[in-house]
């Protein structure tokens, strides 16, 4: 456990609702390893609370933190400055204190392309992507897409305002030119994507027997991808049906510990840190 000091520095995550947060878990294993008299912590701080927090923070002189749920978007206008890529998602995700102002930025892109890059490593340039839900979670993975060079890029949702709010909402940026806004017709989406991407919460715990999917739906074609960005429980049941299919599965337990590594490194000004002691601490956590 980090040992605090009168001089230990102040990382954290603030949502609401924090208490599940697993940031505190794998960040403060990663600090202790490093050595470092940091402490990672978790705030809940209500939305109407928001404005108040944040120059709390500034009071106290919090180093850095993580944005959750709902606060992603709110906390845009209170930021000094914002990231390009922050500002492609429209989300931020990572705050930082730089000469004595707030920055803004996402990792979460780099978190979700992770594995992608890396242990499934492969030319995108013809490969299709599907992804189911257009929330905040589903513009980090369009940006993902995009970055990793994907011909097309396929956006299903049920509500057709938010799906059309969610098309317009990219206006003029090349990604629109990948992009494509479908409703729920699988019977001709899936049989064409090597990569399926869920960042829809069904299936999130305790919904456990859920799935965005029905088992007739999941038509995936040889060699697929499909990608859950859920990582309780382990395998989701979208990943169990997929898997059923042939396709490799990869769940959002990694994502989860690139994109904290990827903040942890801004924060520390370091080119590396121990993912492996993240992962580990994470899965002895969950009981994996």
């Amino acid at each position: 456990m980090t040992k605090i000091t009168g001089i230990t520095k102040l990382l954290g995550v603030i949502g609401h609702p924090v208490e599940h947060s697993l940031s505190p878990v794998m960040h403060n294993a990663a600090i202790a390893a490093l050595g470092l008299d940091y402490v990672y912590l978790p705030f809940p701080v209500e939305p109407e609370n928001l404005a108040v927090a944040i120059a709390g923070f500034a009071a106290i002189e919090v180093k850095g933190f993580n944005v959750t749920i709902p606060h992603k978007q709110a906390i845009m206008p209170l930021l000094s400055e914002i990231t390009p890529v922050a500002q492609a998602i429209g989300a931020v995700n990572t705050v930082t204190r730089q000469n004595h102002q707030w920055v803004g930025t996402n990792t979460d892109i780099e978190g979700f392309i992770a594995p992608l890059e890396t242990t499934y490593q492969q030319d995108w340039s013809q490969k299709v992507a599907v992804i189911l839900g257009n929330g905040g979670a589903a513009r980090a993975v369009v940006a993902g897409c995009y970055q990793l060079g994907f011909a097309k890029i396929h956006v299903v949702g049920r509500n057709e305002q938010r799906l059309k709010d969610f098309g317009d909402s990219w206006g003029n940026s090349p990604i629109a030119e990948k992009l494509q806004i479908n409703t729920w017709d699988m019977a001709k989406l899936i049989p064409q994507a090597h990569l399926l991407v869920n960042t829809t919460p069904i299936g999130m715990y305790p919904k456990v027997d859920d799935s965005p999917l029905s088992a007739a739906e999941m038509a995936l074609p040889e060699g697929a991808i499909a990608y859950d960005l859920i990582y309780i429980p382990q395998p989701t049941k979208f990943l169990q049906q997929a898997e059923k299919q042939g396709a490799i599965a990869i769940d959002g337990l990694e994502m989860l510990v690139q994109q904290g590594a990827a903040a942890l490194k801004i924060w520390l000004q370091q080119e590396t840190v121990p993912v492996d002691v993240m992962h580990q601490a994470l899965r002895q956590h969950l009981g994996l």
